[in-house]
């Protein structure tokens, strides 16, 4: 038996003696390495974390202390320290552990986290709550990655903790990498301090030389304190950090168990705010993910752990829609000098790489800062440039002030590509893209559309960039359709006009985007039974299409709108809110949309077959609403 199958708890791997933990760390690497190849998920940001993990829960006891990790996908180590080695083979898939920490499974996992930059905002306060309710002797500490540190929120949060001083340990996790390269100037402000270890070294031989002055050593000490912190800020590593209030420790090698572990005994006997600088090598142990962190940041599931990844979707002729978007803006930058594309620490996942390398100097990966880059685009568009913004649905919500204030208000013409709108799968509620339709209609005059293929895809781009105004095009995590099955262009595209593809008399369908394909094939299935469905496609959800709508309502019983999106605040309640205004038959109105719940993990596939959205779930649905509307 191995160790790790030793070990149900920390407890357990407190037991262990020191010369065994290295062989601990190999095993789980071995685990974590066999179990992603075959599962998919994050595979390089857990590899280099184990030595520390093992080393925080040797000195804690985080069923009393707090433990937090910045964005969590560095915590398959944590998941099987602390009691779920057992089902760590089920991560990621349906009714299977999550990718994330999450509370539901274990009392060691303290909230469901996947965004990067808030685990030193709810330490914090939680070191306060504890205080407040008695429990001043808790230890909390947060673990944050080097591209984490740099957003926003967590520079608001040291300058609070800065203040507060209370017992709190920040980690700076330092792999000089997020999910891309890090990026800015804080990313080279770190790799000047990993230069500089030897700031530590240098304090204490300081310190030592002056108290061996006989007599005076003392008194000089004190007397000269401004002065040697004044020559010291010059070299230190940690300046920027202590400026901010925390004591700085570091750098140290991440990968040292035992070294480790003294650090943190020493700092746990130390009260206030503190920040240790830890060393660490992303991929560690497995040969490619240290060659190309990058790639392997994660991996696609049923992989041999030697292959290297294939991209999803990489058959012959077949696209992903972030693939979709590239082409779209390479072709338009070919043509149009003042565009320029804007990312946020994603560009390899939105595609932009593949702008970058045929149009250098024209986009921007401005790291895990979405206030920033929808307010940098706002400031590109006002000079003259035309901006897209190509974020994630679920991290674009971090930048919804922006959106209002800097974009919405200003009337300035930023164009957003929303990708992984929708259902993303295995990363489940974290990442599902379910409220961008809700948040983006809210504000006036932001026009907003979503295209069921890669032509009209295209069109959309030029749409967006010719109209001069603020513009959203969604789209989904998943396969666009195959260029030589893509449905012909019956109408042309043009601000708030629909497209009839399909006519039939007992229903019909008001379809989003990507959906027409499977309400087309949906109508086919009912088709064979002798029911006929009208499908549309929609195309806007600002500004819609009020006479196709008030067609439908008037030729058909029930009109289904479909979307990907949560039922709340969706096309849905748009279509809804526009029958009110005008005066149509709201009652007729059938919503199908995610449900107002949160999707859980899980494939893609599966999850859509689970909410009715896939072609058979879709002619069931719609065939079981018309049946019982029937004359009896």
């Amino acid at each position: 038996m191995g160790l790790l199958q030793r070990i149900n708890d920390p407890a357990d791997l407190r037991a262990l003696p020191l010369a065994d933990l290295p062989k601990v760390a190999e095993e789980i690497r071995s685990t974590i390495v066999e179990t992603i190849g075959r599962n998919g998920g994050h595979l390089a940001s857990g590899l280099g974390v184990v030595e520390l993990t093992i080393a925080l829960h040797r000195v804690y006891d985080f069923l009393h202390d707090r433990l937090v990790f910045d964005v969590s996908h560095q915590c398959y180590p944590h998941k099987l320290l602390t009691g779920r080695r057992e089902q760590f083979g089920t991560i990621r898939q349906r009714h299977g552990l999550a990718g994330y920490t999450h509370p539901e499974e274990s009392p060691y996992d303290l909230f469901h986290f996947a965004h990067a930059g808030t685990a030193l905002s709810v330490v914090l306060g939680m070191a306060e709550g504890d205080l407040a309710k008695g429990g001043a002797e808790r230890h909390h500490v947060a673990v944050v990655g080097d591209a984490s540190i740099a957003t926003g929120v967590a520079f608001e949060a040291l300058n609070h903790a800065g203040v507060l001083q209370r017992d709190v340990l920040v980690i700076l996790n330092d792999n000089e990498m997020s999910i891309s390269k890090s990026v800015g100037a804080f990313s080279e402000y770190l790799a000047r301090m990993r230069a500089g270890g030897f700031y530590n070294e240098l304090k204490e031989s300081a310190h030592r030389f002056i108290h061996a002055i006989p007599v005076v050593g003392d008194r000089l000490e004190k007397d000269l304190a401004q002065a040697r912190d004044a020559v010291l800020s010059a070299i230190r590593p940690g300046y920027i950090f202590e400026a901010l209030g925390p004591r700085y420790f570091g750098p140290v090698n991440g990968h040292d168990i035992g070294h480790l572990m003294a650090i943190l005994e020493d700092l746990k006997r130390q009260k206030g705010f503190k920040l240790l600088h830890v060393i660490t090598e992303k991929g560690r142990g497995h040969v490619d993910a240290v060659r190309d962190p990058i790639k392997w940041h994660g991996i696609s599931p049923k992989l041999p752990p030697s292959s290297p990844p294939q991209r999803e979707f990489a058959r012959q002729g077949i696209r992903n829609w972030s693939d979709v978007f590239a082409d779209a803006a390479i072709a338009r930058a070919e043509r149009d000098p003042e565009l320029r594309v804007i990312t946020a620490a994603m560009p390899d996942n939105t595609a932009v790489t593949r702008f970058m390398k045929a149009h250098p100097g024209k986009a921007f990966d401005v790291g895990i800062c979405e206030q920033h880059a929808v307010a940098f685009a706002a400031g590109l568009a006002k000079a003259g440039l035309k901006p897209v913004c190509t974020i994630f649905s679920t991290f674009l919500q971090r930048a919804f002030d922006q959106v209002f204030h800097e974009v919405s208000l200003n009337h300035i013409p930023v164009v957003f590509c929303i990708d992984r709108a929708g259902v993303v799968g295995p990363d489940g509620a974290t990442h599902n893209g379910s409220y961008d339709i809700a948040f983006m209609r809210t504000f006036p005059d932001i026009m907003l559309m979503s295209a069921r293929d890669a032509t009209e895809f295209q069109a959309m781009f030029d749409l967006a960039l010719d109209s001069g105004k603020a513009v959203a095009i969604r789209y989904p995590r998943t396969a666009a359709p195959d260029a030589a099955q893509e449905l012909p262009i019956r109408r042309e595209l043009l601000a708030g006009l629909a497209e009839k593809l399909r006519s039939g008399g007992d229903a019909a369908i008001f379809a989003l985007g990507h959906l027409v394909y499977p309400a087309m094939e949906a109508a086919e299935l009912l088709s064979a039974e002798g029911i006929e469905i009208t499908v549309v496609n929609a195309r806007f959800v600002r500004p819609m299409d009020i006479d196709m709508l008030r067609d439908l309502l008037a030729r058909h019983a029930q009109v289904f709108t479909l979307e990907e999106h949560t039922l709340r605040g969706g096309f849905a309640s748009a279509v809804l809110e526009e029958c009110a205004l005008h005066g149509l038959d709201a009652a007729r109105i059938r919503p199908i949309a995610l449900p107002d719940a949160l999707v859980p993990h899980g494939s893609r596939a599966e999850l859509m077959v689970e909410l009715g959205l896939d072609p058979k779930g879709l002619a069931g649905r719609i065939r079981q609403a018309l049946q019982s509307v029937a004359p009896r």
